[in-house]
């Protein structure tokens, strides 16, 4: 099942997310069929990142927050919230 996660950094913390950048891109690029798409919230100046949008495909809501969790970004305590919802594709090209 398809599960959206929107993390939204805390204020001031664009260095922590640029410090551990790498360790979160590896990260990511290690989970294989379980992340469909991933990418970074943009700020009001559209070039800022504010937060991470990710689609995972996994069994439920509890695998998709562990996921999100052992994220580098999330064990580094970036994200001020975290919202992962069940997420049922409508329309474009199949992600599941």
């Amino acid at each position: 099942m398809l599960f959206v996660a929107t993390c939204i950094d805390k204020p001031d913390h664009l260095q922590t997310r640029l410090d551990n950048r790498p360790a979160h891109l590896a990260y990511l690029n290690g989970l294989g069929a379980k992340l469909k798409v991933a990418g970074a919230l943009l700020g009001p100046d559209n070039e800022t990142p504010i937060g991470s949008m990710l689609i995972f495909d996994v069994a439920d809501q509890d695998e998709a927050l562990k996921l999100v969790d052992d994220d580098p970004f999330g064990k580094v305590g970036l994200f001020e919230s975290i919202s992962v919802k069940a997420w049922r594709q409508g329309v474009g090209a199949p992600l599941a």
